[in-house]
């Protein structure tokens, strides 16, 4: 019986998780349909041969113990060469140069 569970939930699991979990390539996407994807999955793993890593919806799903910050950065769409999308990256803070 525990075979069989088992069984059962490794050949559902993939197909239950959803698509872009693998990553999307953006360049299947209009720049507002890529922006609605994010917003409704509050962060997408973008993977095309530009472009490698997680674009989010907003600051708060930026980690990094206050070193994290939001910054644009584009990537290709079907119409927008250079469409801007969040994405965290780690800012240094080194003592005694005010920044």
């Amino acid at each position: 019986m525990l075979r069989k569970l088992i069984l059962a939930a490794s050949v559902a699991l993939p197909l239950l998780a959803p698509a872009h979990a693998a990553g999307i390539d953006s360049r299947a996407y209009t720049c507002p349909a890529l922006h609605g994807l994010v917003v409704a999955n509050r962060f997408v793993f973008i993977n095309n041969p530009t472009f490698g890593d997680f674009v989010v919806a907003d600051a708060s799903y930026c980690g990094g113990g206050g070193g994290a910050r939001l910054v644009l950065r584009s990537v290709p769409t079907t119409d927008n060469p250079e469409c801007l999308v969040n994405y965290c990256t780690q800012f240094a803070i080194t003592p005694g140069t005010g920044g």
